[in-house]
């Protein structure tokens, strides 16, 4: 039989060994004491592993080499993804934004499953076994040494090291390193999905409050809206975080004037926020400004706002103008943040940047430069939004590269 030896122990590596498997003898390699060690922690532990919406509309949240995927998405669908865990025991559910989680909301339940495949289809699991070198000759990859110095030789080779994001969960980057030496080309990785830093030194006071059904705009020095989406996101003791924001870091760059808008009640128009408030105003219209917004706004806001509004918290609300009423609509609809900069790269979930693709066969994953060599994952320069679309992407361009061995 053919042998095959898959480099990097994510969702990409083990989908591959276990795809490549089928038809060949193969030899998963982590330098991890575990598999799947970043898997554990996407989704806050939970596993956002793909999105149910139609694989057509994939290419829409990839918003960087596209086209390059379609070969990989289409061979191995989110519809392969589900039948693939439901298979292994794993039941699925969908929540808000088509995301799919397991229904346990334990992440180990997707890595135990992927164990479960592997050890089914005979891979052989080295764990704790970092690639020192990579031996290549005449365009083909001859072995890879560990740094034990132990060598292994193989037909076909699988490298899904990642990227540079959380470093602590093995993404260092030195798959990208051996591939540059060579001959690939590698676009230089950046944070993708990455918290936002704000200027506000108030924001920390803000820290854990988390908020649904908002609305996120990133806006230029010109006021040009270069980000718009509605969501969740999250206050962090340097600034913003959560979905709609870690989507909206990719537009964000050192260019200065950048801001965040935050509408705190999109559902409503201006006038009906207008009324709205009115009506609380009514209802507490002999108690202090301060005590009249619990109805309105989470606690932890309340007094940002109050602040922000230049309106006396102890003033009575029956005493509160028109004027500073519509400055406080205002206020609630267009919350604003001066953006700072990005968090670093290594608090990224996902990184741009890798393998240029056009030194890679998009219909095998297969690289243009060393015949024996194959790619799939992060380390590939292509990334989505955050909904599932960047563990799909994985699991399709692993697919592909495993079953493209067999070949």
């Amino acid at each position: 039989m053919r042998t095959v030896i898959v480099v990097g122990g994510g969702p990409a590596g083990m989908m591959a060994a276990i795809k490549a498997s089928e038809k060949s003898t193969v030899t998963l390699i982590d330098k991890n004491d575990k598999l799947g060690k970043k898997l554990f922690i996407t989704g806050k532990g939970r596993c956002n592993v793909t999105n149910s919406k139609d694989i057509s509309e994939f290419f829409d949240y990839i918003p960087v080499n596209s086209n390059f995927l379609y070969s990989s998405l289409y061979t191995f669908t989110n519809e392969n993804t589900m039948d693939f865990f439901n298979n292994l025991g794993v039941e699925l559910k969908t929540e808000r934004g088509d995301r799919v989680f397991p229904k346990s909301d334990k992440s180990s339940d997707i890595i135990k499953a992927f164990e479960k495949a592997l050890i089914k289809n005979n891979v052989k699991v080295m764990l704790n076994s970092y690639v020192k070198k990579v031996i290549a000759k005449n365009n083909m990859i001859e072995k890879i040494i560990l740094d034990n110095n132990e060598e292994f030789y193989a037909d076909s080779f699988i490298f899904a090291t990642g990227g540079l994001s959380y470093p602590q969960t093995g993404s260092t980057g030195e798959g990208l390193n051996y591939s540059k030496k060579l001959g690939h080309n590698i676009v230089t990785p950046k944070a993708a999905l990455v918290p936002i830093e704000v200027k506000e030194n108030w924001i920390k006071d803000l820290q854990g409050l988390s908020l649904k059904n908002v609305s996120l705009s990133i806006k230029n020095e010109k006021n040009k809206i270069l980000y718009n989406e509605f969501g969740e996101m999250l206050f962090t003791h340097f600034g913003i975080s959560g979905p709609i924001v870690l989507s909206s870091s990719r537009v964000v760059n050192e260019s200065k004037g950048l801001k965040a808008i935050i509408n705190l009640k999109p559902a409503l128009t201006e006038d009906e926020l207008d009324k709205r408030i009115q009506k609380d105003f009514t209802k507490y219209c002999n108690k202090d400004f301060k005590n009249s917004l619990n109805d309105l706004l989470p606690n932890k806001l309340i007094d940002i706002i109050i602040k922000l509004s230049n309106i006396d918290e102890s003033k009575k609300v029956n005493s509160i103008t028109k004027v500073e009423r519509k400055t406080l609509v205002n206020l609630l609809q267009n919350f604003e943040l001066n953006i700072k900069g990005l968090r670093p790269i290594e608090e990224a979930i996902v990184t741009s940047g890798g393998i240029n693709v056009r030194e890679i066969d998009p219909s095998s994953m297969k690289s243009k430069l060393i015949n024996n060599l194959y790619f799939a994952g992060e380390m590939i320069d292509v990334d989505a939004y955050t909904g599932g679309y960047n563990i799909q992407i994985a699991l399709s361009t692993g697919y592909l590269a495993g079953m493209s061995v067999n070949e």
